[in-house]
């Protein structure tokens, strides 16, 4: 490993960088070196520009993904090799702001209904009912779940923050036959090869698109759908948006204010999915209210 590449991973630590962050700007760097075949000691600014203009236009990268490139670039040049009066500014493409589609409540039961394994069943349902991202269930461990409070306790999640979700007594049921079936130790869904591993994120995603491919569902998205369902669904019938807010992890309120543009007052969504289907995960708005009232 260079002096360089150490030096901007100390760096990122020290700045409080996420663990995927430092991944994923380390190799962004790496991709952006092996590019232009130099260091990046000895890479100009207009090279930079250039290169993300490659990245974008000739290899039809994503936006995001020309952003991140764009982030760790400046994080190297501004940070690491301390150039700030360079006045670093790289071109950050717009990403287009587009809306997915949600999940309605009948779908989410049918997905739960076409997965057949118990522990694949509890670890969806789980996504779904606690709003939780995908890294966030996947790194669950016994100890999260407070029966008696009726929360699950999410331990760093994005932005280094812990927080406290629902435990619906629906899930509870659910997680508890999924317990006794399998006994986990440490990690609420254990890797099937590494009980002292998490369940791999890629897996997750497996899982969920098998069971949505077998419900016959055709709507776009990936597992994350479910919490943009768990957000879309409070709002429907009738959570406070601040409460979301808080169940969601959301630093900034504007982040949870665009599900107003994908709720419809008109849906059919009742307030207690959990009485609509035998399989829902869910607790009413009531008792989402109840329980950020009584902390």
């Amino acid at each position: 490993m260079s002096a360089l590449r150490k030096q901007m991973k100390a760096d990122m630590v020290l700045r409080g960088l996420a663990y995927r962050t430092r991944k994923s700007y380390v190799e962004a760097v790496v991709n952006f070196s092996k590019f232009y075949g130099r260091s990046p000691e000895r890479i100009t600014e207009p090279e930079c520009q250039s290169y993300l203009l490659h990245m974008l236009q000739e290899r039809k990268l994503a936006h995001s993904s020309c952003n991140v490139v764009a982030s760790a670039l400046q994080f190297l040049y501004r940070v690491t090799l301390k150039h700030p009066e360079a006045e670093f500014n790289l071109p950050r493409p717009r990403v287009p702001q587009r809306l997915p589609q949600i999940l309605s409540c009948e779908e989410v039961a049918a997905i739960f209904e076409h997965t057949s394994n118990l522990k694949h069943r509890a670890f969806l349902m789980t996504t779904y009912a606690a709003g939780l991202r995908l890294s966030e269930a996947c790194h669950l461990k016994i100890g999260d779940l407070d029966s008696s409070r009726m929360t699950i306790r999410v331990e760093q999640g994005k932005g280094a923050k812990d927080r406290y979700t629902l435990l619906s007594p629906r899930l509870l049921e659910e997680l508890r036959r999924y317990w006794v079936a399998h006994r986990p130790k440490l990690w609420l869904f254990p890797s099937p090869r590494d009980a002292d591993r998490p369940m791999l994120p890629k897996s997750a995603d497996r899982i969920f698109h098998a069971a949505k491919d077998r419900a016959g569902i055709t709507k776009a998205g990936g597992i994350h759908a479910l919490r943009h369902a768990f957000a879309t669904h409070l709002l429907e019938s009738g959570t406070d948006v601040h409460t979301i807010q808080r169940l969601l992890g959301h630093g900034n309120l504007s982040t949870t204010a665009r599900y107003f543009h994908l709720a419809t007052r008109h849906s059919i969504c009742c307030s207690d999915p959990i009485h609509r289907t035998a399989s829902a995960p869910w607790a009413c708005s009531r008792t989402v209210r109840m329980r950020q009232e009584s902390r």
